[in-house]
């Protein structure tokens, strides 16, 4: 089995992987403060519970985007499962050409998506929309390039930044807004963050297809895209709750095949 961690910051998903299928899934809040023996008693005590024995698992993959994260949880999993945990970063092999001006900057999440991409559609040039903490696209070419992307604030950080930033608006539940035209501050917020996000994600699509030349598959994946993409004038081709996970699986194995 193979033990693969996608650490993000807002929360850290883990996957353990028989062959190539997904068995189990879990999710802790991504918590600076914790320590790897924190880490390590909470990893130890989920497997116990959802059955699956660490003397299974026996390899461990991590994409981080949190430094502070990285090295405590390569700890934990050293020190409560025995295993080394392989990094995804730019340098190993991915599987992935990068067309980037400086492939070091390139997030491993956005590199796991672009992995995951190439297997599910190998001929075809794709467009994965991300939602996390940030909302990503990576823009994979039909071949098995990563052409770059595009970065903006996630529908959560927007949320925050409102209440935060401003005097009188409050902090809100982020679900779908009744209408575009809101008839109280928070129905106000609401239209604003999903169906102002959903716009703006129809419009970096065709952007990003003008460039290209041509028409993409595109693929969604992260929270908030069952909200988000009823505002949406374009379909999502798929939705991939764990293409992420997946994704570092596939980089696993081209990292250490032989």
């Amino acid at each position: 089995m193979l033990l693969a961690i996608d650490v993000g910051n807002t929360s850290i998903s883990f996957g353990i992987f028989d062959k190539k299928e997904l068995i189990k899934q879990f999710n802790l809040t991504s918590d600076k403060k914790r320590s790897a023996d924190e880490y390590g008693t909470i990893i130890n005590s989920i497997l116990t519970q959802k059955g699956i024995a660490k003397e299974n698992i026996k390899a461990a993959v991590m994409g981080s985007v949190v430094p502070n994260l990285t090295d405590i949880l390569k700890e934990a999993v050293k020190n409560y499962l025995g295993l080394e945990v392989l990094k995804v970063t730019s340098k190993i092999n991915t599987g992935i050409k990068y067309l980037l001006e400086n492939p070091k900057e390139l997030g491993a999440d956005r590199i796991a998506n672009a992995r995951a991409a190439i297997e599910l559609f190998p001929s075809k040039t794709c467009i994965v929309v991300d939602f996390g903490t940030a909302t990503n696209f990576d823009v994979v070419s039909k071949n098995k390039e990563f052409l770059g992307g595009a970065i903006t604030a996630g529908i959560n950080i927007s949320a925050l930044a409102l209440n935060n930033f401003t005097s009188l608006l409050p902090k809100i539940r982020v679900e779908k807004p009744p209408f575009a035209i809101g008839k109280n501050t928070v129905d106000c917020i609401l239209s604003g963050l999903i169906i102002g996000h959903a716009k703006m994600i129809d419009g970096m699509i065709n952007e990003i297809e003008k460039e290209l030349g041509e028409k993409a598959i595109i693929i969604a994946t992260g929270g908030y895209n069952d909200i988000v993409k009823n505002s949406m004038n374009r379909n999502f081709d798929y939705i991939k709750p764990n293409l992420t996970l997946e994704g570092l699986r596939l980089i696993y194995e081209s990292a250490t095949k032989n």
